[in-house]
């Protein structure tokens, strides 16, 4: 007869027997862990074998890295932190890149680190690796397991530490140490941890609201805290009440509803001219929620948009963040949420009777309503077979209101920055500016199994398709309905894009060539659709909608029509100076 989970209402205040890996999985059922991803391996079999009994499912991707593009996906739609797990060695260190990506998009997670056994540390066993060292760069915190009969009390820490800097931990326990016996007691997580991060400094708060009501042209930045912390609504009342302007941080375009009529959506690379060219006029800007990062404030479109002179309020969760890239006028540190609240109802008693600033409503809407325009006249311009933003604009007109999507790094993929609109919370999932390829199809199936009955669509690029596409078997395997759509013009478009700019349309390994990703995506068990014209993608994408199956639209889109590159900051026109290159120098371009 199975075990049961332990009476954890029981446990509380007393010590019971038990073996360290029984002490682990108790240890997640206490944090509400219903899925564990991975792949299976020998160094964590015993504690495995507990999950089907503890009622946590373990999904097992085609490749680690996938593990925690799943895990960073569930957590930002569903709240609680991901959890992976992996083979000691090439198992842990195939994930180094996802978890990177996580660490740097704030994301909650716990990477359970099977190592070598403590017999053999440093004698260069198999699939012996530092893992620790190779990990401390891309976490917030590395906890090692030193004695089974600290299992619990480490995870514990993990978990705290995830939550409370809001990124991956890695918990390190060498693989010997799942086995014998302990005596601990299982803690609920208000024990040892506390999520409640307050307002701010009432001092701070009071300094802010002065700024805000004397602000000629105030401008609200909203970032992923304030939808971390379901702060949104309490955004909302402060713009109303002030007639403030909304935008939000790159690539979290569901920061601030779209159809509110503040809203001039998103900010960065690829975002909305509405929104750049209202923050351009900022006196004082409140940025919520957001570390305002180098890359998402960048100039684009040749428009230089961040204001220079503005006084800026900026809250955040995490010291760390704030004044990090911006100089501040005020740092508030506090939790989104309960610092807007306190913004607003300190707003209220200071000026209660507040009229609708209908001048700037009207010049809201009139450059929201100029960049629409705009964005679908770009888009109706013939592509050879499908304008990339023609296949956009129609795919996104067709998605049902609650679809959650995410997106890819590359050049399609942040075209669709600017046709992107959400009106609710932890519908956009993003690769962010860790950028990695890879990203989007992994992230899509986590943020399924976080939100079941939602339709999710992922948008990709070919070449990151090649990176994600062994993963259609583990959807067909777990039955998640995840809609790929491949935006496929037979390149890596960004780099490619580069070379058109700056390397006089010389391709070095640019060009893709790849098998028909529809027939692959059947011969694995899905659906799969080639779409060659722009009007049959919307009846496309329904059906696969629909069908609540996994599916793969491959879309073929012109590859000579690209947005700009990602990094004109970082780029120069090339210079040589050896003869044997000099053809290359970009002053010799036409003259030969």
């Amino acid at each position: 007869m199975a075990k049961q989970s332990l009476d954890l209402n029981q446990v509380t205040n007393q010590k019971m027997k038990m073996t360290p890996s029984e002490a682990i999985v108790e240890t997640l059922v206490a944090e509400g862990i219903k899925e564990v991803y991975g792949i299976v391996g020998s160094a964590f079999m015993d504690m495995l074998d507990l999950f089907p009994t503890a009622g946590i499912r373990f999904l097992p991707v085609r490749h680690e890295q996938s593990a925690a593009h799943m895990a960073d996906a569930y957590t930002r739609v569903s709240g609680t932190a991901g959890v992976i797990i992996g083979q000691n060695g090439p198992g842990i260190t195939n994930m180094v890149t996802s978890v990177a990506a996580a660490n740097q998009a704030h994301t909650p997670m716990v990477i359970i680190s099977p190592s070598a056994g403590t017999p053999t540390i440093g004698l260069d066993g198999f699939q012996e690796a530092d893992q620790v060292s190779i990990f401390q760069a891309i976490t917030k915190e590395t906890v090692r397991v030193t004695h089974k009969s600290r299992v619990a009390d480490c995870l514990r820490t993990a978990f705290r530490i995830a939550y409370a800097e809001r990124g991956p931990v890695l918990y390190d326990i060498p693989r010997d140490l799942f086995y014998g016996e302990l005596e601990d007691q299982i803690l609920q997580p208000y024990q040892y941890r506390v999520d409640s991060r307050g307002s701010g400094d009432p001092v701070l708060l009071d300094k802010a609201v002065d700024l805000l009501k004397n602000a000629k042209y105030p401008v609200i930045i909203s970032g992923r805290g304030t939808v971390d912390s379901n702060g949104i609504e309490r955004l909302k009342q402060i713009a109303e009440h002030l007639t403030i302007p909304a935008a939000v941080s790159y690539m979290h375009n569901d920061a601030f509803p779209a159809e509110h009529p503040l809203a001039v959506g998103p900010i960065g690379y690829m975002g909305s001219k509405a929104a750049m060219h209202t923050l351009q006029k900022a006196d004082v800007v409140l940025a919520i929620g957001t570390r305002l990062s180098v890359f998402g404030t960048l100039p684009c479109y040749d428009i230089d948009y961040f204001p220079k002179n503005a006084k800026i309020i900026q809250v955040d969760i995490n010291p760390r963040n704030i004044a990090r890239t911006h100089p501040v006028e005020v740092g508030i540190i506090g939790d989104a949420n309960a610092a807007t609240k306190a913004l607003y109802e300190k707003l209220v008693e200071e000026v209660p009777n507040t009229v609708e600033n209908q001048a700037r409503l009207k010049e809201v809407a009139e450059v929201k309503e100029e960049w629409e325009k705009e964005l679908v006249d770009l888009a109706m311009k013939d592509g050879n077979p499908i304008n990339p933003r023609r296949a956009l604009l129609e795919l996104t007109e067709v998605l049902p209101e609650n679809t959650i999507i995410s997106t890819d790094i590359g050049n399609v993929s942040s075209t669709a920055n600017a046709y992107l609109k959400f009106n609710q919370t932890r519908r956009h999932i993003a690769a962010l500016t860790f950028g990695n390829t890879g990203f989007a199809y992994p992230a899509a199936l986590g943020a399924q199994l976080a939100d079941p009955d939602a339709p999710v669509v992922a948008i990709i690029g070919d070449g990151a398709w090649g990176m994600s596409l062994h993963e259609v078997s583990t959807a067909v395997e777990q039955n998640i309905p995840v809609v790929a759509c491949v935006f496929n013009n037979k390149s890596w478009a960004a780099e490619k894009k580069n070379q058109v700019d700056y390397y006089d349309d010389r391709y070095v390994g640019s060009d893709i060539e790849a098998p028909e990703f529809a027939e692959v995506a059947k011969s694995m068990g899905a659906s799969g659709y080639t779409v060659e014209k722009a009007e049959e993608i919307g009846p496309v994408i329904k059906e696969a909608l629909d069908s609540r199956k996994p599916a793969v639209v491959n879309i073929y889109v012109d590859g000579t029509q690209l947005a700009p590159p990602f990094r004109r900051d970082a780029l120069q026109m090339p210079t040589r100076y050896l003869d044997k290159y000099k053809h290359l120098d970009y002053e010799v371009w036409g003259k030969e």
